[in-house]
């Protein structure tokens, strides 16, 4: 066994209580998740101040000198211990609120002390509480850096004494047991080809920095190593699943492909779109496994290529299913579906928690006998009864609405797996896309089908309001619809419900009864009422939609052209430029009104100026992912994603595209990493291979 295998208890200075603690708060286990525990930031500890130079602007300074005295005040609530503390310039207090009793005995008198801690003022007095302290003689012998470093932390190991300077003291011993040897992990030509400093430098100098430079060297030799073996589990996965799962080939792009390419298609695909549909057969053909993430914005037609892919596994003697997150979509995909297939001889069923018994007994009859050849639904799709003769391929919308449980089971739905087509209009940044789904192949449509103009985003305050209104009654006029959508704050459903039903009657004053009518939508409603609603305003029937988020996904009413965001400052980046997609879906120009208040924080202010600039979906995910950080971005199911322990999947894209090409090389030159050079390597990918992380459950 290895030293660092060691458990954290048995370090010198930890013992049991405190290794519960560790375990507990910070999951330090054993020697080496203590190395591992890197620094958040960095104070430079050069500079030493003298009493007389304080200034009351709460930053953190290191003075040296001796205490003369220490008493107990009694205060409002319990006492508090202070000491005097001076050198030859002044004196000032030092002050603990707890723990008197072993602080007053481990303290001295008249002996020379360099403390550090943040400094304050009351009245004419300087005052530091709970300091760091040490006596000179040993801050003299111990091998510190200029640079200290602060270590993660939590309340409970604060008020239980395991300060950031204990942790930096076990960090200390922990260097002294292990002489500071660690085993190399990269080859050796990758270490000399970017000129990288070894793994026992790196370490040294991410706790115990001797300068600026060797700290940015440490950080940037641990940033790509960690980036480098996520990389290499990725790919590898991508490589494995297309030499051992192998797929159906299917062989054919037949009769069916083909009558609706050449006589049946509504419009000129763009050249987005027939580039993703050629990788997408080039998969389908091939004796592997197609795992396919297709992006693609609101509105740039995945459906077609969707359809396009499910004629193929036809022509192929296959059927297909396409599961949705929700009814609402899963109902759009089948209409869309039925109406662009109603010249071919196809049967297209929908699947949903809805469908009455009589209907599934058919549907499931039907799958087992092959004679049903597309299946569209909900979750419904994944229930045990639903069983299909020969299923080829499987399409998932909005993948990360769905938990890595749900989608394994329609894996199961066949001897041989199916083909998987995972379609988002969520714009993953490149970033992201290269870390989450680095062992998906990934097709993006990055331009919208001729003919459509692009959303004009404004953004106006509430004052504006009377101005908006006498537009929205223009475009009315005009014959178009209207949105106006109103926030969910999931918390306080009142709260929005007060909200919208304000809106709403405030708006029917402002357009009345009979020249205008009103089709009003939220979660409270049942959901045959919902639809209803729904359908009212995409009949035409309605010119003004009032709703909550829930027509984020899912609604396409080609005639409405204008999309008003109410309270806009309350809504992520993401959902913004969702909504703004609800319109736009005509050959009219339309338009996206952003209205908030005057009172906007910067983040805010930031979504609301990107939103106006650009309708580039990969370039607000870019910004989104700046502002939220990653985990929120995957949604819940995937939050804890990224619990890289130095690299920071945003402001290091430079090295995790670096990594992610060397990664590459290394695999195409030596997949099984057989080669004498590639021995540590081997050895430590399969260590990390073992441990159950995030990244062997994604996609």
């Amino acid at each position: 066994m290895s030293l660092l295998e060691t458990p954290i208890e048995y370090l010198k200075g930890v013992g049991p209580n405190r290794g519960e603690l560790l375990r507990k708060e910070l999951s330090i286990h054993k020697y080496g998740d203590l190395l591992n525990l890197f620094p958040n930031r960095y104070i430079d500890r050069t500079r030493y101040f003298k009493i007389n130079q304080l200034q009351n602007n709460n930053s953190e300074v290191q003075i040296i000198g001796k205490i003369i005295n220490i008493k107990t005040v009694e205060q409002k609530r319990g006492k508090r211990l202070v000491a005097t503390f001076i050198d030859d310039t002044g004196e000032m207090e030092l002050v603990w609120f707890q723990g008197h009793k072993w602080i007053r005995e481990g303290l001295k008198i008249n002996e020379v002390y360099v403390i550090f801690g943040k400094v304050s003022q009351f009245g004419s007095t300087f005052n530091m509480a709970h300091p760091d302290m040490e006596l000179l003689a040993e801050h003299k012998a111990n091998f510190r850096s200029a640079m200290q470093p602060v270590y993660p932390s939590t309340e409970k190991l604060n008020t239980k004494g395991i300060s950031n300077r204990v942790v930096n003291k076990l960090m200390q011993q922990l260097f002294l047991e292990t002489h500071t040897l660690f085993s190399e992990t990269l080859p050796n030509y990758l270490i000399e080809e970017l000129k990288l400093i070894t793994k026992s430098e790196a370490l040294f100098n991410i706790h115990f920095p001797k300068n600026q430079d060797l700290l940015s060297k440490a950080q940037f030799r641990l940033k790509f190593e960690e980036l480098f073996f996520i990389q290499l589990q990725l790919i590898t996965k991508n490589l494995i699943r297309k030499h051992k799962i192998k797929g159906h080939p299917f062989e054919k792009v037949g009769e069916n492909f083909n009558n609706f390419y050449k006589n049946y298609l509504p419009f000129d695909l763009t050249n987005a779109q027939k580039r993703v549909i050629k990788e997408i057969r080039n998969d389908l053909g091939s004796n592997a496994q197609m795992n396919r993430l297709l992006q693609g914005d609101v509105g740039s037609g995945k459906t077609i290529v969707a359809l396009l892919a499910m004629l193929i596994a036809k022509d192929n003697d296959f059927q297909s299913c396409l599961m949705a997150p929700t009814e609402i979509l899963a109902t759009q995909h089948f209409n869309g579906v039925t109406d662009l297939a109603k010249e071919l001889n196809i049967n297209i069923k929908i699947l949903t928690g809805s469908t009455k018994t009589s209907d599934r007994k058919i549907i499931y009859e039907e799958l087992e006998n092959g004679s049903l050849d597309i299946l569209i639904g909900t979750h419904a799709l994944l229930e045990d009864k639903v069983q299909f003769k020969n299923l080829g391929l499987a399409i998932i919308d909005e993948q990360h609405r769905f938990g890595v449980e749900q989608r394994s089971k329609l894996w199961k739905k066949n001897e041989i797996p199916p083909h998987i087509l995972v379609m988002t209009a969520t714009p993953i940044p490149r970033t992201l896309a290269m870390s989450l789904y680095g062992d998906l192949d990934i097709s993006v449509i990055d331009e919208l089908p001729a003919g459509r103009k692009p959303i004009q985003t404004v953004h106006r305050y509430d004052s504006n309001r009377l101005k908006v209104w006498k537009f929205l009654k223009d475009e009315i006029a005009k014959g178009r619809q209207v949105y106006i959508v109103y926030p969910l704050i999931q918390e306080s459903e009142k709260m929005d419900y007060k909200d919208l039903m304000d809106g709403y009657e405030s708006i029917s004053r402002d357009f009345p009864l009979p020249h205008y009518s009103i089709s009003i939508v939220h979660g409270q409603m049942k959901p045959a009422d919902k639809d209803e609603e729904m359908r009212r305003f995409s009949e035409g029937k309605t010119n003004i939609m009032i709703a909550t988020t829930v027509i984020e996904v899912g609604v396409n009413v080609p005639n409405a052209s204008v999309m008003v965001i109410e309270s806009a400052e309350r809504f992520g980046l993401s959902q913004l430029h969702q909504l703004r997609g609800r319109v736009g879906r005509g050959a009219e120009q339309s338009y996206c009104i952003l209205m908030t208040g005057f009172k906007l924080s910067e983040d805010s202010k930031t979504r609301m100026e990107t939103m106006v600039r650009t309708n580039d979906g990969f370039e607000i995910s870019e910004v989104d992912l700046k502002l939220r950080g990653p985990g929120d971005i995957m949604g819940k199911q995937q939050s804890g994603v990224l619990n890289l322990q130095i690299a920071d999947i945003i402001k290091d894209k430079d090295i995790l595209q670096l990594a992610r090409h060397h990664a590459i090389k290394l695999l195409k030159n030596d997949a099984p990493m057989e080669k004498p050079e590639h021995t540590t390597l081997r050895k430590v990918f399969i260590e990390l291979s073992k441990k159950k992380n995030i990244w062997n459950y994604i996609s």
